[in-house]
């Protein structure tokens, strides 16, 4: 059998692993296409310090992160209830719907902070009332909101 060759990756492959990881690949591989594309580094001793200082840095921005979403997590239970007008008909009855992008706006009028509308998640709304809504902060922080929808 071959001799095996270890490589730490310099970005995500596909077929292999993450950026970061060090994995055993075929020499002729790590030297024609890992090592000339710049996509790997030879594994030596510096080079593992290295990815262990960028792991490292890496994992306490996340942490960093992770910590701010706490803490809007908790700005937005404190603020406690969103509200957004809607144009409404007879009945309490939207016309249309409460979009996540709507959801989006009342809560950056509120915090001037910025939610991309694809982190928030709207159940059917068509009409005027009291909702819950989650909004996704992180991928280990979601805050669920108190939202009331009052027709003009």
């Amino acid at each position: 059998m071959a001799k095996r060759v270890k490589v730490v990756l310099k970005e995500d492959i596909l077929s292999l692993g993450k950026d970061g990881d060090v994995v055993e690949v075929a020499p002729g591989y790590a030297r024609n296409f890992l090592l000339s594309q710049q996509k790997a580094l030879a594994v030596t001793p510096s080079v593992l310090k290295q990815v262990e200082y960028r792991l490292a840095k890496k994992a306490e921005l996340e942490a960093a992160k992770k910590q701010e979403a706490i803490d809007f997590e908790t700005a937005l239970k404190t603020i406690g209830r969103f509200s957004i007008k809607k144009q409404t008909g007879e009945d309490g009855v939207l016309f249309g719907t409460v979009t996540n992008g709507d959801v989006s706006e009342a809560i950056q009028l509120a915090t001037q902070k910025e939610i991309d509308r694809r982190n928030i998640i709207v159940p059917e709304i068509h009409e005027t009332g009291k909702y819950k809504v989650q909004v996704k902060l992180h991928s280990e922080v979601t805050a669920e909101i108190n939202l009331e929808v009052i027709g003009n």
